[in-house]
């Protein structure tokens, strides 16, 4: 990991380290405490169960559901993660990313209070993956960016629309049951609202 830059380490660190935690015998317990549960419809006294706690709008974004989720976010994470903080500056980096994390589970929340369906937690970086992509694209966005399948050249601007209008399709439909598109989208508007309030902000002084 030399040349990485440091909080983008520490997020693949902790990420890695937390999977591995999941595969030797912590998953069932780090799932109950650290997933991101939905708030409960049925508020009737005593309801026993997975409950809902604050800290679950960051934690959520350690864990993973299997190695396939792990890769392709820490993949995204190694490609974007140490060129934002660079531009960002740390600290910067580090507030973008979660304040993404959090925006995706909150637009998740909102989502599973509208739907009616079993108490399923919700797990993955994938929302601050998706605000670091959306970073990307207003950062460079004539740089050219690949696609795996189909291995398509594209302007990140570009890559990012159409992501970005990929996983609004999908979330609308209901295709792909069980991945939380609407929590994608979640973490691009909150890094997107956060750039906005960071240059509004520069522009001011």
């Amino acid at each position: 990991m030399n040349g990485m830059m440091p909080v983008t380490r520490a997020l693949l660190i902790a990420n890695v380290t937390l999977f591995l935690l999941q595969q030797f015998g912590g998953d069932e317990w780090l799932i109950y405490q650290f997933a991101l549960w939905p708030i409960p419809h049925d508020t009737i006294f005593g309801y026993v169960g997975p409950q809902f706690h604050l800290w679950q709008i960051i934690t959520y974004g350690f864990l993973h559901s299997g190695f396939s989720h792990l890769f392709f976010n820490m993949f995204a994470l190694w490609m974007f993660g140490s060129q934002i903080e660079t531009l960002l500056n740390s600290r910067r980096f580090a507030i973008y990313y979660f304040v993404c994390v959090a925006g995706a589970a909150l637009t998740q929340l909102a989502v599973q209070e509208m739907s009616v369906g079993p108490m399923v937690p919700t797990v993955g970086a994938s929302g601050g993956v998706f605000g670091l992509l959306l970073a990307f694209g207003l950062a460079w966005p004539r740089r050219k960016l690949m696609l795996l399948f189909p291995p398509i050249p594209m302007p990140a601007w570009l890559f990012v629309t159409l992501y970005g209008a990929l996983e609004l399709y999908l979330g609308v439909t209901g295709t792909q049951q069980g991945v939380a598109h609407f929590a994608h989208l979640g973490g691009m508007a909150a890094g997107f609202v956060l750039i906005i309030y960071w240059r509004r902000q520069s522009v001011a002084r």
